[in-house]
């Protein structure tokens, strides 16, 4: 198994940044006519953690998301780090040949 981290270019600063999942999503909820104490913690899957980056990166996350899920998985990592999983070393260079074929240097991928 062959995990690499996912970079999109920063749309201010124009470095490359990746998102990084600090804490699990906190879930509450509010009822109409009563009080719920209930919270739930729930970690954020790839595909998710990817859609945050809508407006910091240069390039639409869901178009990076169709990219990637033909070549491999989108994971959160074990420190919270946006990855994409694959089960061989040729399927990251075809990734890595496709997001440089439809991004440009918009989109890389690191170790």
């Amino acid at each position: 198994m062959i995990r690499l981290r996912l970079f999109g270019r920063c749309r201010i600063y124009h470095d490359p940044v990746s998102p990084v999942l600090r804490a699990p999503a906190q879930i509450g909820w509010d009822a109409w006519f009563r009080s719920i104490d209930l919270v739930t913690d729930r970690r954020l899957k790839g595909k998710e953690l990817l859609m945050r980056t809508r407006g910091w990166w240069t390039v639409e996350p869901s178009d990076v998301a169709e990219v990637v899920e033909m070549h491999g998985r989108l994971v959160v990592g074990d420190k919270g780090e946006l990855m994409v999983e694959f089960e061989n070393e040729k399927q990251a260079e075809g990734l890595s040949t496709a997001l440089l074929d439809r991004f440009g240097e918009q989109v890389l991928l690191a170790p």
